[in-house]
């Protein structure tokens, strides 16, 4: 945390240091006993692509704060170069950590699993054998080794591509040269290599695919000796720069950005150990970079490439115990979902609920002959989606079928452009949103005609229209068609494709035109119930909190005697347990093996007795609230709200998996108090979903088997004929 200053007494923790703090969370998982190896493997992974992603967006802006000479300090009282030496100091001490955790727990855990990740000198002689085949066949082929000298210019090295730098020397000469050369490796290669076929009884040998190059990079440079070699990366700015009101075509002007990031200013070099001193220094000077931003890896480069290993190893034993999510009978394929969807709202708890609803309600819409237009906002989505398939159906059915496709969504910006066109091709509407802000929100329109009269149906979400990542992420999304919401939602799509300074929303909470102000009123609306000595409390569950208005207004109600509770996975510059400023505010994050991705915002008394709730795709920071087009909505219907109480409830139980946060921003497990249970959220949440499914097939089964009964009792009873003469038989 920053040292606290005269006017700012620890009032806010740096972002970038609370994020670095949640990626140290991430490496906990991997780390943690609880989970099978292969999953701990992958948060390893997951460690690596959160860290390039932090470097290539957030470093990079303060690498260029830093070097433009700004001494402007943040809400927090660091300025940019005490910012990037404490990131530095926490990064690297982090990547360490990380090493240390595969070297020692995960690569002897798999080994005694029968799956063993090695180098080249731990090969048998037949693996031996086998990777040099690899390497000639697969490998050699298609390397293209660089040498750097008068007549070789340094070469443009890309954005996170994999090289190996090597030292060079020509042994009929006595002085050593130190020559340069660098060895691209086509990204088009696997960075994980399985050595051989499995046998039976004999376990299963993995090597990175540098470690292959580098024992056979003696044969790319034949009359040369070869002194070293390592493999080396470098992250580069990945911002998109450019002012969209003076832009004609965005989807053209991304495109050309997107292969400006490939060659942006170089934030970071790591690199193998082994590395010549002055080859290294070279590479620096070449690309420009300080060499305090040289980061060491002893281990795999990139672990973000143990995902490819993780899908390629069949081991279940060693993975997550698969789940099969619970699905409302009323929302299944079979049933009419519109009529159902007429009668009552329904949630969807995801992943622990079947996602499949939305993509039947979406396919349903598509192939109904009464529905008109759909409309719907794509802010990422998975490569094979069904989602786009049945919106292309819906325009090939005639149907009017706009979406607004988010061509800024961060590092999907290739996908989202192809998606962009593939629907454009099919006759689908497709928009790009409002100038100057990215198009956040998660809303669905379905528009029917219904005995005479059109009739507007609404999805709302708090997680992206992605089938893959919501068995992976948790979130909310809620079906109405309560002509309050879906009007609204209405005016939200038109606002979207057309032309609204000040679009009224009166239900809905939309950014940037209404949410920061109506949440601003609710917390002070709780302030207020307090001083009046009136029961008052806020629990928030959100990614993010970061805004420094709402941080102080929050702060300002526990003052006032409101009990706040905050459940924010990553980062959250608020400073919890301070005397005077923030007693009353409980701070807690949680990760598991999903990635809790809800927003939730409930209010005690905002209005009547009954709690007020929301749910949304805003966390709450100054882009969500004034750089991003938002949906916030409130949940009306009295059992829906009872159940989102109860999941909020259940989250602020866990003792297991919750870390709370201190005020010197550290975050710490609560000790386990004698005798009392564990409770795991995401657990609890998994076993209600299976007894859920379970009761459901039981009730099937006994109704099936009522039905064969009935079938079988009317077979064996005979038919009464009536008697014409009206005697008694």
């Amino acid at each position: 945390m920053s040292k606290p200053t005269k006017h700012t007494p620890f009032r806010y923790f740096n972002r970038e240091l609370s994020w670095l703090a949640f990626n140290r969370r991430v490496l906990e998982q991997a780390e943690s006993l609880e989970y099978p190896l292969l999953e701990r493997m992958k948060f390893l992974a997951f460690v690596s692509s959160n860290l390039d992603e932090f470097f290539e967006i957030r470093v990079a802006g303060i690498l260029q704060q830093v070097k433009s000479g700004s001494q402007e300090c943040g809400p927090d009282g660091l300025s940019p170069k005490e910012q990037l030496r404490h990131i530095q100091e926490k990064a690297r001490q982090l990547v360490v950590d990380q090493s240390e955790c595969w070297h020692k727990k995960i690569v002897p855990g798999l080994d005694k699993s029968g799956i063993k990740f090695c180098g080249c000198n731990a090969l048998t002689r037949n693996e031996k054998k086998w990777v040099s085949d690899y390497f000639s066949k697969q490998v050699y082929p298609v390397l293209t080794p660089l040498a750097i000298d008068p007549a070789h210019p340094f070469p443009t090295l890309i954005n996170k591509s994999l090289y190996l730098l090597a030292s060079i020397d020509d042994p009929n000469t006595r002085a050593i040269e130190r020559l340069m050369a660098i060895i691209p490796v086509p990204r088009i290669l696997p960075r994980i290599v399985r050595v051989g076929a499995p046998r039976k009884g004999n376990p299963e040998v993995y090597i990175a695919l540098s470690d292959i190059i580098k024992r056979h990079v003696q044969t790319l440079f034949p009359g040369y000796r070869v002194r070293s070699a390592v493999p080396f990366r470098i992250t580069r700015n990945s911002d998109l720069y450019f002012n969209e009101e003076e832009v004609e075509n965005l989807l053209s002007k991304i495109e050309e950005e997107l292969l400006n990031r490939e060659k942006g200013a170089a934030v970071r070099l790591e690199i193998g150990k082994g590395a010549e001193p002055i080859l290294q220094e070279q590479l620096l000077k070449s690309i420009d970079l300080n060499p305090a931003n040289v980061y060491t890896i002893d281990g795999p480069l990139n672990m973000a490439r143990l995902m490819s290993a993780y899908d390629l190893i069949d081991r279940p034993d060693l993975k997550f115990k698969p789940f099969t999510p619970y699905i409302h009978p009323d929302l299944e394929n079979h049933q009419p979902l519109f009529q159902q969807i007429a009668k009552r709202d329904y949630l969807l708890h995801q992943p622990y609920d079947s996602f499949q609803p939305f993509i039947d309600f979406i396919s349903q819409a598509a192939h109904d002959p009464t529905v008109f237009a759909i409309k719907q906002t794509l802010y990422r989505t998975s490569g094979d989606s069904p989602i786009v398939q049945a919106l292309i159906d819906a325009s090939r059915n005639g149907k009017q079928v706009t979406v607004l496709v988010e061509l800024k969504a961060r590092f999907d910006e290739a996908n989202n452009i192809k998606w962009a066109r593939q629907l454009e091709e099919e006759g689908v509407h497709v928009v790009y949103g409002l100038v100057g802000l990215k198009t956040h929100c998660k809303t669905c329109m379905i528009v029917r005609r219904e005995g005479g009269r059109l009739r507007r149906y609404a999805h709302l979400g708090t997680g992206n229209y992605n089938p893959k990542t919501a068995r992976l992420y948790t979130d909310l999304s809620l079906f109405t068609a309560r002509r309050e919401i879906t009007n609204e939602v209405a005016n939200l799509f038109n606002s979207l494709t057309g032309f609204s300074l000040s679009p009224n929303f009166k239900k809905l909470l939309v950014a940037p035109f209404n949410l920061e102000s109506t949440i601003q009123r609710y917390i002070k609306a709780e302030t207020r119930n307090a001083l009046a000595g009136n029961p008052a409390r806020i629990i928030i569950q959100a990614n993010s909190l970061v805004d420094p208005s709402t941080i102080n207004n929050l702060y300002r109600a526990a003052r006032a005697g409101v009990k706040i509770d905050l459940i924010i996975r990553g980062i959250c510059t608020l400073v919890p347990n301070v005397k005077g400023l923030s007693e009353n505010i409980r701070v807690r994050s949680i990760l598991g093996r999903y990635l809790e991705h809800s927003r939730i915002f409930y209010f005690e008394h905002h209005h009547g007795n009954e709690p007020y709730i929301l749910a949304g795709s805003a966390d709450w920071m100054p882009r969500n609230f004034y750089r991003r087009i938002e949906c916030v909505f409130p949940i009306l219907d009295p059992e829906i709200r009872d159940r989102i109480s109860n999941i909020l409830e259940i989250y602020l139980s866990d003792n297991k998996n919750a870390c709370r946060l201190r005020a010197d921003g550290t975050y710490y497990r609560s000790p386990n108090r004698k005798g009392k249970k564990l409770l795991c959220a995401q657990t609890h949440f998994l076993k209600d979903a299976e007894q859920r499914l379970s009761q459901l097939r039981q009730k099937r089964k006994a109704d099936k088997q009522k039905l064969e009964e009935e079938t079988k009792l009317k077979q064996l009873v005979p038919l009464t004929r009536p008697n014409p003469s009206g005697s008694n038989p």
